[in-house]
């Protein structure tokens, strides 16, 4: 079976996402625009109250699970500082984000999150950069929780499992409120960029460099992120 067909069949099962065409087909797109100019490196975050337990038994480049959203296509690229910010190849990207929610999987029966949520694991996964420092990701569009604006949240490691940078994506408040209009999620009451704890003294390094698209035939985000290897 082609990976294209075996792809559309496990989305068309789970029941829910726009836009598969989309999300399917951005892959082999012109990624053009997501190499840095001014070599800066990524903003470290915190890796939040809910950070991937056991990312290694999850690579996977499809993180939906049972989740329902908007079609979202993460495509990241890794550089390196330390080699004249060059692709960095054979890196493990780590990803993990709330459900359309704000729900996160593996976490709950806490003051954070009341529902029990530990024995699932959907929105997280980890792959590997290829030749292009280029990592992708089928997901759908995040959900917000209070306190906190819309993001994703990502750590890069080396070969050799060592941490070299946590950071966390920030969306565009327009796509925000558009996708947070549609029945998958619960209106557009987070709280700002400007507001947010961790973005307002990053925020234009958080941002992500652009993403494309509609509610229709889902979206797709590119960002760059540069670490010291």
């Amino acid at each position: 079976m082609k990976r294209k067909d075996f792809l559309t069949k496990v989305i068309i099962g789970l029941g829910g996402i726009a836009g598969l065409a989309t999300i399917l087909g951005s892959r082999s797109k012109d990624d053009g625009g997501m190499i840095s100019e001014d070599c800066a490196l990524s903003p470290k975050e915190t890796k939040g109250p809910f950070p991937n337990k056991t990312p290694s038994e999850y690579v996977r480049e499809n993180i939906i699970g049972d989740r329902k959203g908007i079609a979202l296509r993460i495509n990241l690229r890794i550089l390196d500082k330390n080699k004249n910010c060059r692709p960095m190849s054979n890196a493990l990207v780590d990803v993990w984000h709330c459900d359309s929610h704000g729900k996160y999987s593996e976490y709950g029966n806490n003051w954070l999150q009341s529902e029990d949520l530990t024995k699932a694991h959907f929105l997280r996964g980890r792959h590997t950069s290829d030749a292009d420092g280029k990592v992708s990701f089928i997901s759908i569009f995040p959900g917000y929780y209070p306190g906190r604006a819309p993001h994703i949240h990502l750590e890069v490691l080396n070969g050799e499992k060592k941490s070299l940078l946590v950071t966390q994506i920030a969306f565009p408040e327009d796509i925000c409120d558009t996708v947070y209009s549609t029945e998958s999620y619960k209106g557009s009451n987070y709280v700002s960029n400007a507001r947010d704890g961790i973005f307002r003294d990053s925020l234009d390094d958080n941002m992500v460099d652009s993403i494309t698209g509609n509610i229709k035939e889902g979206y797709t985000l590119l960002k760059t992120i540069m670490v010291k290897a």
